[in-house]
């Protein structure tokens, strides 16, 4: 059909695509204008996402170091403890315990120690009875440091001399509570109204922490010197791996044939695995109280978008008027929204990070941040801006050009 002047009707003007670049130039326009805003929004999201990344990050690298001590120390310890009577009275365990589990095939190694309880610590023999500051006293085999993994923070281990007089080690906490920073021939402590010499100071033993607070001395001299009846309280049994639930099985049975439900058997390793397990359980704590914090940052980031949408109803209508379409609206606001939202979501990965690689090196762990933590939470990021910025970008779509310019 021909115009009314015979020219051919011009066809309807096609509004401009915008290409990714146009929506990531126009969607920081509103973080450019109002810079103070666009960043304490973002702070909220980067606090949120920084304790999510940090709870992930040092979870992983408590976890590396749990496995690191493990490896050093080896999972294949069992102990053999003394239990209770069927009356609640203190077992003993037989003199032979250790020889018997000695002939189990699997078995690699044993030692063991043996609890004077009479035999109370002092600094010297001017402390009051009364403060015993908790230590114990223990009757140690010359070979338990090989097997319990224990290591010695100064000075010497028992020996065949030494064993067989006042001479002592001391535990890394019985050592602390003692006062004792390094062993040598002037240091003495005085173990059941008789001086020792401290030759030894052991560093903490992550497979036997009783020793810790304990005071080892020879058995020969234990049973001289200290009224030691001879009997280990616990056994420290190491076995072949893939032995080892079998020999666990036959413990009981074997430290005490005559009793074997009044012997306790565990595996020192299990309580290091629970610990971990306690500790991821209050990581999971922390990490709902990080997507609480992120939550607010999201409200933060819808709050803004809102007041943006207020504040700008006169760009919005000039937009409008110019030829954008309500789709080329709402798109730009929906990207300053995850464009604040991911600024934020960087900011936090970074901050996590930041945070976990330095408390781990300070702890002496390996720095561990998941992969899947950093990526996770930029997606979270992302996912709250595009919530966030939903209905706000909706709203500023439906101004119409003249209620836009129209507002003052």
């Amino acid at each position: 059909m021909s115009a009314p002047d015979g020219k051919s009707p011009r066809p309807a003007p096609t509004p401009a695509r915008m290409r990714p670049g146009d929506v990531v130039r126009v969607g920081a326009v509103g973080l450019r204008t109002r810079p103070l805003r666009a960043f304490l929004s973002a702070l909220g999201i980067a606090i949120g996402i920084a304790a999510m990344v940090g709870v992930v990050g040092l979870s992983s690298s408590s976890g590396a170091e749990l496995d690191r001590t493990l490896s050093a120390l080896g999972t294949n310890l069992l102990t053999v403890s003394a239990g209770a009577t069927l009356t609640g009275e203190a077992a003993r365990l037989p003199v032979e315990a250790e020889a018997m589990i000695e002939r189990v095939g699997p078995v690699q190694a044993v030692s063991s120690v043996g609890k004077i309880p009479e035999a109370k610590v002092y600094r010297s023999e001017r402390i009051p009875e009364v403060q015993t500051g908790g230590l114990s006293t223990y009757a140690a085999r010359l070979d338990l440091p090989a097997t319990i993994g224990a290591t010695l923070r100064d000075g010497i281990w028992l020996n065949a001399a030494t064993e067989r007089h006042p001479a002592a080690v001391l535990g890394a906490s019985a050592a602390r509570r003692l006062g004792v920073g390094a062993a040598g021939p002037d240091t003495q402590v005085v173990v059941g109204g008789v001086r020792f010499t401290v030759v030894g100071v052991l560093n903490p033993v992550a497979l036997a922490t009783d020793l810790d607070n304990g005071v080892l001395v020879g058995w020969p001299v234990a049973e001289k010197r200290l009224g030691f009846d001879g009997h280990p309280t616990t056994l420290y049994t190491r076995a072949e791996e893939a032995g080892l639930e079998a020999v666990r099985e036959v413990l009981a049975g074997t430290a005490n044939p005559e009793a074997p439900n009044e012997v306790d058997v565990s595996r020192p390793s299990d309580a290091l695995a629970a610990k971990q397990a306690t500790s991821q359980a209050f990581a999971g704590l922390l990490l709902g109280v990080g997507a609480v914090a992120l939550l607010v940052g999201g409200v933060g980031v819808a709050n803004t978008m809102v007041i943006s949408v207020l504040e700008r109803r006169a760009e919005i209508g000039l937009r409008r008027s110019l030829g954008a379409t309500r789709g080329q609206v709402r798109t730009q606001f929906l990207a300053e929204s995850l464009l604040l939202s991911l600024l934020g979501g960087a900011g936090g990965v970074l901050l996590g990070t930041a945070v976990t690689t330095g408390y781990a090196l300070y702890s002496g762990w390996p720095p561990v941040v998941p992969a899947w933590a950093t990526a996770g939470g930029l997606v979270a990021t992302l996912a709250i801006g595009a919530v966030a910025g939903l209905y706000p970008a909706v709203r500023a779509s439906r101004l119409s050009p003249t209620e836009a310019l129209s507002t003052p």
